[in-house]
């Protein structure tokens, strides 16, 4: 699976099939696990709970921003 995730296109050749879960996307393919981040899906940011029921398919285009605390 090609997916364009902050600006660079990625390959996927573990994914199979036509989509996969947003949630296990983030978690085991881009090793996120349960780190807190913003997720924009084709110009859409999505909501913590849309991430979790969330699907990508073949050429959608994420933006993924984690988050931080700091002073």
């Amino acid at each position: 699976m090609k997916l364009t995730i902050n600006g660079a296109e990625r390959e996927f050749p573990k994914i199979e099939g036509d989509e996969v879960a947003l949630s296990e996307l983030l978690k085991t393919h881009l090793e996120l696990g349960d780190l807190p981040v913003l997720v924009e899906l084709n110009s859409t940011a999505l909501l913590k709970k849309e991430v979790g029921k969330g699907v990508v398919k073949e050429g959608d285009v994420l933006e993924i921003i984690r988050m931080v605390a700091g002073g």
